[in-house]
């Protein structure tokens, strides 16, 4: 999937610089136009005769070529480029892309590029951990880069731990994984709700839960890339949706989010209920605050909230597939079993909070996925955005039956 693929290789000043002469020559001979770009420091490791030979192209490192005084167009470059790979990542390069530091003629490209950027991190274990690099991560990963873990083993300061760049074999696999999928919702419609939903107690006070919205987003943005138009009936979140196929709808309560999937639903081929919808509302919400008693707490009557996931099931056509998910913290595939066959979902993801990394407020999950035929597909610890990939890669195959 990479022949004719114009990518921009970005070469940062750490050891782990000499593997990309063999990355070079594994994208040219997958087909890709190569053009490396290398940040000052990264030509202390490796030298840009060795990649300018393997590319069949100059090397660019500044922004003015030194003998000509040409003009290298860091615009220019964003524009011509179907993907951006900056490997290694140092540290300092991560720290720069997540705060638009562009000091270098590769963070400029960076910041002026169209095209989908894969992010390659090489440092030692304990720079790896610290609590700026994994922030500048998390940054980079929200703006929509895809992070290409590091491996395990033995680093360049003779300590084992978690920071060598993952091997080019692995960098050009992730690539042409991307590529494979192109888009392959074109003309399709997906609804998804993500998010808490609120439910008032008062004016000033509510019920909620945990959910950031950050998985149902992920989702989103991974249909939308993928050609589909996306409806995202979104609870109260923080988060921005980046792709403009994406049609936001926002919401407060469950009712709220009810009324809009059932208005949507006919419109769409799939629906994905990502949202963690609360059970129940109160029964009758105060018109006023409620104030402190000296003697006895107020007693809050609940009533059950519309079942979303339901009503999806009973309502929705042969040809539309149905997706849900279950959170849970014991008998996590007896429950999610139960919850795919009750409300009658193609398939249903499962994600366990016993799980390190995974479900409320983080950037990483691990997912099950339990399908209608049978299938179990367990998925390892991964960014959130990846999972959506995955998941989304299942959704592909049963509207491909439709």
């Amino acid at each position: 999937m990479l022949k004719g693929k114009h990518i921009i290789l970005g070469i940062t000043g750490g050891i782990a610089a000499y593997k990309c002469a063999t990355l070079t020559r594994l994208l040219v001979k997958a087909g890709a136009e190569v053009q490396v770009i290398m940040t000052p420091n990264a030509k202390q490791f490796i030298q840009p005769l060795t990649l300018s030979t393997l590319s069949g192209k100059p090397v660019i490192s500044e922004f003015f070529t030194a003998n000509t005084g040409q003009w290298n167009s860091h615009v220019d470059l964003g524009l011509w480029a179907d993907a951006l790979i900056i490997a290694p990542a140092t540290a300092s390069t991560i720290g720069k892309m997540a705060h638009g530091v562009a000091d270098n003629m590769l963070v400029t490209t960076y910041l002026s590029a169209k095209a989908p950027v894969f992010v390659a991190p090489a440092m030692d274990l304990d720079m790896m951990r610290h609590p700026s690099t994994v922030r500048n991560l998390e940054l980079l990963r929200s703006y929509g880069n895809h992070i290409i873990e590091p491996a395990e083993g033995e680093l360049a300061s003779h300590l084992i731990g978690k920071g060598r760049m993952e091997e080019p074999e692995n960098i050009v696999k992730a690539l042409d994984e991307y590529f494979s999928t192109g888009e392959d919702l074109q003309g399709k419609r997906v609804m998804i709700t993500a998010g808490p939903t609120v439910e008032k107690i008062d004016p000033v006070r509510y019920i909620s839960n945990f959910s950031s919205g950050k998985m149902g987003f992920a989702l989103a943005e991974e249909c939308a890339a993928r050609g589909a138009e996306v409806t995202l009936v979104a609870g109260p979140v923080s988060l921005k949706t980046e792709n403009s196929n994406i049609h936001r709808i926002d919401v407060v309560s469950a009712v709220e989010m009810y009324d809009a999937v059932m208005q949507a639903l006919p419109q769409n081929d799939a629906i994905i209920l990502c949202a963690a919808v609360a059970d129940y509302r109160i029964e009758n919400v105060a018109e006023k605050k409620i104030k402190r008693e000296k003697d006895a707490a107020p007693v809050l009557h609940l009533t059950p909230n519309p079942d979303i996931a339901r009503a999806v099931g009973e309502k929705k056509r042969k040809d539309q597939v149905s997706v849900g998910f279950a959170l849970e913290t014991d008998n996590e595939n007896v429950n999610a079993q139960g919850k795919l066959d009750r409300k009658n979902l193609n398939f249903i993801v499962m994600n366990s909070l016993r799980d390190k990394n995974a479900g409320f407020q983080v950037d990483t999950n691990k997912v099950t996925i339990f399908t209608d035929d049978g299938q179990t597909i367990e998925g390892e610890c991964k960014s959130k955005r990846a999972v959506a990939h995955d998941i989304v890669d299942v959704l592909h195959k049963y509207l491909s039956k439709q």
